[in-house]
């Protein structure tokens, strides 16, 4: 796709984690149709997914991995040649790793109704001309799971090697395998779950509430200049708390304080170092991701529900047919607990699956996979030595 098409679907302001390196693809509709129909009912005319690949397809097209993200990656896993930068996933893909692209042909997709380059609510709505913003219809991670599908559609390529993805990608991966169950051989499913518990949603409705309360946010409708950026701020902070475990915030801060050097005398000022990390990756993050995307994507993880597949979760689950699944959890993770991780695994293995089930002992809780080099990636390796 051309840049100047890019720029009629997104202002530049949305251009967000595009880089040289991202590819675009436009999906065609279904149904009959030529929209792209979404689970809960909504219509898009228009469909636009942004991916970046590595290594080469085979000439039977039979070597390809697709990875889903978790809710605030770009599509930009691992260093290339177009894009230099490290991935967020740097250590794990690459030659010779532990997703080998010597191999492996890897594709990682920015996920539907995302802001880094495929539709999603700052997307131009053909009908009004402007952003779609909260007239953006709702997202499920069924429907991120069918654009990776169309994606692969528009690539030429009918069948996965292996389909993978942490956390909110782990939940897509798995919606995947059972939208398209002849379609992938291998699963890896890292840190996600076949429902939501309701410890999790609160926090993610906590932190929705908070973007919704920023008076910026006005309804969804908010202009480039004048985003919710408060709003976004504390919702990542709140993000951020959960996403670590609690003896890593000990070890890695304990009570230190910062330097008087750093302090103003400003009333509740930062104090202690933990408050100035989550300060400084919070700021980092807001102006470089959408609330809008925010706020579909994280409402998509709490309405994910496997057992609307089938009536339960076993036999939604039962719906999977891969040749083999790896699931991997962590004993430190809060939002996504090892026993979920488990319920995915002795679910597939009731089905009649060939499950390998991982529990890593990281310290540090649901963003090990992001982290963890020690842990992950022998296990990534194994799996996929075998497959």
């Amino acid at each position: 796709m051309s840049p100047a098409k890019i720029d009629q679907l997104y202002p530049s302001r949305t251009r967000r984690g595009v880089t040289p390196a991202t590819r675009f693809a436009t999906l065609i509709g279904d149904y009959g149709t030529s929209d792209f129909v979404m689970k809960r009912g909504g219509r898009l005319p228009e469909v636009t997914i942004a991916y970046e690949s590595w290594g080469s397809l085979s000439p039977n097209y039979d070597n390809a991995i697709l990875i889903f993200t978790g809710l605030s990656p770009t599509a930009h896993a691992a260093s290339n040649a177009e894009n230099p930068e490290p991935g967020w996933w740097e250590f794990m893909i690459g030659p010779g790793k532990a997703i080998d692209t010597d191999r492996f042909y890897v594709i990682c997709v920015n996920s539907l109704g995302g802001c880094f380059g495929s539709t999603g609510p700052e997307s131009i709505n053909p009908a009004t001309g402007k952003s779609y913003g909260t007239d953006f219809p709702e997202v499920t991670i069924e429907d991120m799971a069918k654009a990776g599908h169309h994606l692969l559609h528009e690539l030429g390529i009918d069948h996965l090697h292996a389909v993978v993805g942490p956390s909110m990608g782990g939940m897509t991966a798995l919606a995947y395998a059972l939208q398209y169950p002849d379609e992938c051989d291998y699963l890896i499913s890292i840190s996600a779950a076949t429902r939501a518990l309701p410890f999790t949603i609160a926090m993610r409705s906590l932190q929705r509430e908070i973007i919704r309360c920023d008076p910026n946010w006005k309804e969804g409708h908010y202009h480039s200049d004048e985003e919710p950026l408060s709003g976004m701020l504390l919702a990542r902070k709140l993000g951020l708390v959960s996403y670590r475990a609690a003896e890593e915030w000990h070890q890695r801060f304990d009570r230190a304080r910062v330097t008087k050097e750093r302090r103003q005398g400003k009333p509740f000022e930062i104090e202690f170092e933990v408050e100035s990390y989550l300060d400084y990756n919070a700021n980092k993050f807001v102006g470089n991701f959408d609330a809008n995307s925010y706020l579909y994507m994280s409402r998509a993880m709490d309405w994910f529900d496997v057992a609307d597949h089938g009536g339960s979760v076993n036999a939604g689950l039962a719906k999977i047919h891969v040749n083999k699944a790896l699931i991997i959890g962590v004993t430190t993770d809060i939002l996504f607990p090892i026993e979920q991780q488990q319920e995915i695994a002795e679910g597939l293995i009731k089905a009649g699956r060939n499950v390998e089930f991982v529990s890593i002992d990281s310290i540090n809780g649901h963003d090990a996979f992001l982290v963890d080099r020690e842990h992950f990636s022998p296990v990534i390796a194994d799996f996929f030595s075998q497959s």
